[in-house]
């Protein structure tokens, strides 16, 4: 009898240990875990190649993320890293249907007037200046069907004082009318970049 007792004593803080671990293990596991753009930055260097576009760096936009995170990125091919990472708008989506989650979900369509946002690759075009923001904005355009009225839509790269420099999660950015929005900050460093660039510079919606 004495030894069951001392079997119990001894199995039950190994079992609680073993039990806690299986435990900790589990919620470690279970955090989110940064998505994995390593085949977008493999094809986006093989368009640009194939098309005479920068192959220093790309713009690469995720829609898919929530607007008060970062889903602006700014990737180095040569260094393979991210040089930036910001918030961007997206459209409201809003005039052809109602579109109540419209803050939640981007919503995408090439359609003139839409408000929303258009998925695929763009060229960004000339600078000129914008009524918004630090007053510059580029223009965009579309290479795929499902973008190429970017430039009848007027959706252009620009900055807006309402959009901020850091993320805001759980709030929510501000919609745009279908244009990819930054903050001023973001523009200024943007605007640096697009300006020393001797080739055109890719950026792509997701």
């Amino acid at each position: 009898k004495m030894n069951v007792i001392i079997m119990r004593r001894f199995l039950f803080p190994l079992c609680f240990i073993f039990c806690f671990g299986c435990h900790q293990g589990q919620s470690s596991t279970a955090q989110p875990l940064a998505k994995d753009y390593t085949l977008q930055h493999t094809q986006a260097l093989a368009y640009c190649k194939a098309h005479k576009m920068n192959e220093d760096f790309y713009f690469l936009i995720d829609l898919s993320l929530h607007s008060g995170k970062n889903r602006f990125f700014v990737y180095d091919f040569k260094q393979e890293k991210n040089l930036y990472e910001k918030l961007v708008t997206h459209g409201s989506c809003d005039v052809k249907e109602p579109n109540p989650d419209k803050f939640e979900v981007a919503k995408y369509s090439n359609q003139a007037n839409s408000h929303c946002s258009a998925k695929g690759k763009y060229k960004i075009g000339k600078r000129d200046y914008s009524s918004w923001g630090i007053k510059v904005k580029y223009w965009l355009q579309g290479l795929e069907t499902s973008n190429n009225n970017a430039q009848k839509r007027v959706i252009v790269l620009h900055s807006w004082e309402a959009v901020a420099d850091r993320e805001i999660y759980p709030r929510y950015s501000p919609l745009s009318w279908g244009c990819p929005a930054v903050s001023n900050a973001f523009m200024q460093l943007l605007d640096t970049m697009l300006q020393e660039s001797k080739k055109p510079v890719l950026l792509w919606i997701l």
